[in-house]
């Protein structure tokens, strides 16, 4: 982030947890789908990097059984509760070491693109891999779509889209890529990983979107008065607009990348 920003979307505030539960409802099915097409089963090693919420590691300690192990690491624990079947550690993934392996699994979820050593980071999951073992990164890219209401059919559809605009222009103040995850595959490649592929999803209606917009928006809402990007009315507006389920809220495009470490 740029000297003197703090990250945009902090944890510590009180919309932190409905914005998990939302990313959770989105994006959990095709995450798992994944993870299970890769052969995630009894006695996989997981490090599951920059948890966040305990949806994913609960999850995964479910696939992985007693005889194997998954450690939870983020930044910020606070919103990471320790359960049987995985451990949870305090860990900054582009500063410190990575934790001690091998790993027949590294997942990381909307994460790079706001750790400042996004490289540095990346090094350390693929390094931290066992022979055989698969990384898989998952990261928004909004410039592939940058619409929140693709389907632009009114004055309420153009105040999202522009709400939605102003807040890429935060992001971007705060060095956020906001095309890295089309960057990913030769990313993994660059990391020495074969067998190399991606895919793209996101959803376009539904209350779990409508949720996370709310969220978002709530959360940055000073930041867009104080920007000059919306007035207080505009802002209510727009929250009023999703309460009432008047838009087709999408998602920015969730890229899929994972290769494997050869054996």
């Amino acid at each position: 982030m740029a000297p003197g920003e703090e990250y945009l979307l902090d944890n510590r505030q009180a919309q932190t947890g409905q914005r998990f539960d939302a990313l959770a409802e989105l994006f959990n099915p095709s995450t798992f789908r994944h993870l299970e097409a890769l052969g995630l089963g009894s006695g996989w090693r997981v490090w599951e990097v920059g948890a966040g919420g305990s949806s994913v590691p609960s999850w995964l300690a479910g696939r992985v059984g007693p005889d194997g192990r998954v450690l939870a690491t983020d930044i910020d624990t606070a919103w990471l509760e320790s359960a049987p079947g995985y451990e949870v550690r305090r860990h900054d993934v582009g500063v410190d070491p990575p934790p001690e392996g091998p790993f027949d699994l590294v997942h990381a979820r909307l994460l790079l693109v706001h750790v400042p050593h996004r490289d540095r980071a990346l090094a350390a999951m693929a390094s931290a891999l066992g022979a055989g073992g698969w990384l898989v990164v998952e990261e928004a890219d909004p410039a592939l779509q940058p619409l929140v209401c693709p389907d632009e059919t009114g004055p309420a559809q153009q105040l999202a889209n522009r709400l939605k605009d102003g807040f890429r222009q935060l992001l971007a103040q705060r060095e956020v890529d906001l095309g890295y995850g089309r960057t990913l595959p030769r990313r993994l490649r660059a990391e020495g990983l074969v067998d190399v592929m991606a895919d793209a999803y996101f959803p376009m209606t539904g209350s779990a979107g409508n949720e996370l917009e709310r969220a978002t928006v709530e959360q940055i809402r000073d930041r867009l008065v104080g920007g000059g990007i919306a007035t207080v009315r505009e802002i209510d507006e727009h929250l009023a607009n999703v309460r009432a389920g008047k838009l087709d809220l999408a998602t920015s495009p969730m890229i899929t990348a994972w290769g494997r470490r050869p054996r």
